[in-house]
């Protein structure tokens, strides 16, 4: 695996991480790795404004991991009372499947215990990716026969498929 400073995001970080988790899950760019949404929803998986709301909760934080200063990969966490919830695990595409992810969701666990005493983890993700949710369950993860459906196109996204539904999974340490 390739040595990586892995820190929390400031808000000087946001223009970046919105290129990276577009290009991790979102257009053309993003079929160079494994986690592309490209053939399920066009559009961008999160704005400007979106990432520096996130980056401004108390509740939230980004895990980002740094090879010579270029951000290569994040992951968000989302408190709430009783779980963190993880989202957004990008990888920089031509990295994917390098451990660059595995490490970031470790990271994530490790920082939600650390700061905030949870260890019950919960994550979404949409039902029709096996292989996303396959690494998930070697990561530790369970499925719950949790379903809801995926939230309806908006000014970021539109859905190519019809009938999205998101798939809850959780990890408990």
């Amino acid at each position: 695996m390739m040595e990586l400073e892995v820190t929390q995001a400031a808000i000087s970080d946001a223009e970046a991480l919105v290129g990276l988790i577009n290009s991790a899950y979102r257009g053309d760019i993003s079929r160079q790795g494994w986690t592309t949404e490209a053939d399920l929803l066009d559009g961008r998986r999160i704005d400007l404004t979106g990432i520096l709301a996130l980056l401004a909760d108390a509740n939230c934080v980004f895990i980002i991991a740094r090879q010579n200063g270029k951000l290569m990969g994040s992951v968000q966490l989302q408190r709430s009372n009783q779980f963190v919830q993880f989202s957004m695990l990008a990888v920089e595409p031509g990295l994917q499947g390098k451990g660059t992810g595995k490490r970031l969701l470790l990271e994530a666990e490790q920082t939600a215990h650390k700061i905030w005493g949870i260890t019950h983890f919960i994550m979404d993700v949409i039902s029709l990716r096996s292989e996303l949710i396959a690494f998930y369950q070697r990561c530790g993860y369970r499925k719950t026969a949790m379903y809801q459906d995926f939230p309806p196109d908006c000014a970021l996204w539109t859905a190519k498929v019809s009938g999205l539904q998101l798939e809850r999974l959780e990890k408990r340490l």
